[in-house]
């Protein structure tokens, strides 16, 4: 288990540091320029199925239902319904990708209204969303695959897969850009080939393990029926954090009241706040889950309530650092990581102050991710559905409102008003379904780990700008994060900090 679970971090880190460099190369051949905006809104509509498929979700709903056909004298049957799903599944995505194909026009108009304001931009950004929207087949079986090699204990190849797509972004996109009339397009070319390796690379594993195609075709057996019953929620749950990523698109996309630049700005944006919330928040949240169903299944509510409440506060003690670091440190970091080529001055603006609101959000994210994988765990899927789709609502109405004021930043902000809600609304209800949690020692954690924090950002910034006169930026920056980090972990270990933390989730 420790080699498999090695395995897929190590690939899953891998993919993350792969997509970041695929991020900075369109930032320096597109900037946050017309191409750039129109690319990120056709690649944002068939990559929603990745994300409603992705972070464990297939799993959840493949792996028990296949289980239950890995006997061996059960295993002739495994494969014939692995073949329904593959022909059910294949149907579907063939059927979504034609009518995106389709009604791709109306889709853009839907997602990016403001983008009809600007023909040749709405043109655009149709022909980029008519040419990913296979990618859509090719993602929705990779994740299909990944689900069976998982249930058959094989996890390389599934892991690996996202790295072909990035890899094969990086390389094709700049080789093919340059063949192209107008250059983004060899980067959706690029799109479509990533995505056909990232699912031709686990077809050996899964052909080695037994996999044949039967005939007749079989559509609906009745095990495709419980695996779309446990997928049902899971989805449910994640389309409305993709909805929540739509309006903030389609209000981003107003160019006449945000300004111009603003889709692509908050995704560079949105994309750097994944890393500490990925990191920390989604990691620590997929390992809490087998514990605390394990603890909710043995009436262990004490228990329960001890890993939450030393879950938030690693969270805390973790991510308010991150969050302060980012806010003071935000318009350094975005120069250092993006400001070349096509992406200017102008570009590091905007996008520096939708990274600095955003960053306010980071412990919401995580911590609603945390409570709802709580709620999972006492079999409440419906609980966190409902509160996302609460904040969903508020968050577009603080970009309504937001939007004017401070532009690309109101709608960056809207999302951390809204995540934050979305946390202390979720807490106070798991709260009242356990009993109660007992979060005095974070209270009283929490003044001297922000102070410190504060001092730390504040340090940092004063530390880059007197460095950067004389030293280059990137190394001004990595020694100012340097000290910062050094400095933080000193006092939080001389205050005591990490032993009280330590104590806290024995407490």
């Amino acid at each position: 288990m420790i080699r498999s679970a090695t395995v897929v971090s190590f690939f899953t880190l891998l993919s993350r540091i792969l997509g970041f460099v695929r991020d900075v190369i369109i930032a320096h051949l597109f900037g946050t320029q017309m191409a750039a905006e129109a690319f990120v809104v056709a690649f944002r509509i068939p990559n929603t199925l990745r994300h409603l498929v992705g972070e464990g979700a297939v799993n959840a709903a493949v792996i028990p239902v296949l289980s239950e056909y890995l006997p061996e004298k059960e295993r002739e049957e495994f494969w014939r319904v692995v073949n329904s799903v593959f022909n059910l599944l294949v149907l579907i995505l063939i059927t979504v990708a034609i009518a995106g194909i389709i009604f791709a026009p109306a889709i853009v108009r839907l997602i990016a209204f403001g983008f009809t304001e600007d023909i040749q931009k709405f043109e655009l950004t149709v022909k980029l969303t008519r040419i990913m929207f296979s990618f859509i087949i090719f993602i929705g079986l990779a994740a299909y695959f990944m689900g069976i090699l998982n249930a058959l204990k094989h996890f390389a190849a599934p892991s690996v897969g996202p790295c072909f797509l990035n890899i094969t972004m990086i390389v094709f996109g700049i080789s093919l850009c340059a063949k192209f009339k107008e250059p983004i397009l060899g980067m959706a070319v690029a799109v479509l080939i990533g995505g056909f390796l990232q699912l031709l690379v686990q077809i050996p594993a899964l052909v080695g393990k037994g996999f044949k195609l039967y005939w007749p075709v079989q559509l609906f057996h009745p095990a495709a029926r419980k695996i779309g019953k446990l997928l049902a929620p899971r989805i449910l749950g994640s389309s409305i954090y993709q909805l929540n990523i739509f309006a903030d698109t389609l209000f981003a996309s107003l160019g006449k009241i945000v300004g111009g630049g603003a889709v692509a700005a908050l995704y560079y944006a949105n994309r750097l706040i994944q890393f500490p919330t990925a990191i920390f928040g989604i990691a620590l949240a997929t390992v809490c889950l087998p514990l605390m169903s394990q603890q909710a299944h043995g009436d262990n509510i004490t228990g329960l309530r001890k890993t939450l409440r030393g879950s938030l506060t690693l969270l805390f003690v973790v991510l308010i650092p991150s969050t302060v670091g980012l806010f003071f440190l935000a318009k350094p970091i975005i120069e250092v990581l993006f400001q070349r080529g096509e992406f200017n001055a102008a570009s590091t603006q905007i996008t520096a102050l939708a990274l600095m609101y955003y960053s306010l959000g980071i412990f919401a994210y995580s911590g609603s991710k945390m409570i709802s994988t709580c709620f999972y765990a006492l079999k409440d899927t419906i609980t966190p559905v409902k509160v996302t789709f609460f904040s969903l609502l508020l968050n577009i109405i603080l970009n309504f409102i937001l939007m004017y004021p401070l532009k690309t930043g109101g709608i960056a902000l809207a999302t951390s008003i809204s995540a934050t809600c979305n946390f202390f609304i979720l807490f106070f209800l798991l709260k009242n379904k356990i009993g109660g949690i007992d979060l005095r020692n974070l209270s009283a954690l929490s003044l001297p780990v922000l102070a410190c924090s504060v001092f730390m950002g504040l340090g940092c910034r004063w530390e880059y700008d007197f460095l950067s006169h004389t030293l280059p930026a990137w190394l001004a920056l990595v020694l100012s994060v340097i000290s910062g980090m050094i400095f933080f972990f000193f006092v939080v270990w001389r205050l005591g900090i990490l032993k009280r933390i330590k104590d806290y989730g024995r407490a």
